[in-house]
């Protein structure tokens, strides 16, 4: 069940869902806003390796904005921190930037309950694109979890992405064994 936006402000208010900065308005029927945070980030190298350590770049977007290009994955990071201790959020993009050829996310749109920081967007585009810090860039939906939670994200000792944020971060896949 996908939580309304009477459920949301009744979780935020229980402390169930946390929102920073929460602007009222950024809530929909469905879902809250959420809006592109200054830095962007890209890989050091040309070719990935799974198994290893893939550094990023950071960097700010200027105030007259960073024109995407097609064929380079971008990093990008929410303005918002977020947590969620009984509900699974997912992050979607928005109509409006999909209509502008961007993805926000090639496959991790899914919170675990329990995640608490900012959002890492794996952004990619059809075409030459502009955007902008502060920008409209996607929503959040929350789903009610059925039963009581056992693993709570923020407490998993091995969770690869817990450390408080507001640049993206990189794969941690070369943490993993195999």
């Amino acid at each position: 069940m996908i939580l309304s936006d009477k459920k949301i402000l009744e979780a935020i208010a229980n402390g169930e869902i946390v929102i920073e900065p929460f602007r009222r308005e950024c809530l929909g029927t469905n879902s809250y806003d959420v809006h592109l945070g200054k830095y962007l980030a890209r890989y050091k190298d040309h070719i990935l390796d799974a198994r290893k350590h893939n550094e990023i770049e950071h960097f700010e977007i200027p105030e007259e904005g960073f024109v995407l290009h097609p064929n380079t994955l971008y990093l990008g990071v929410t303005e918002e921190y977020t947590e969620t201790h009984n509900s699974v959020p997912f992050l979607e993009g928005k109509s409006s930037v999909g209509r502008l050829g961007i993805d926000i996310h090639a496959t991790a749109g899914k919170g675990d309950v329990g995640f608490c920081n900012t959002w890492t967007l794996e952004i990619s585009c059809t075409h030459p694109v502009r955007v902008y810090a502060g920008m409209p860039i996607g929503q959040l939906i929350y789903f009610k979890v059925e039963g009581e939670i056992q693993n709570y994200y923020n407490k998993k000792s091995d969770a690869k992405y817990n450390v408080r944020t507001i640049r993206p971060v990189e794969s941690m896949m070369w943490k993993n064994r195999f």
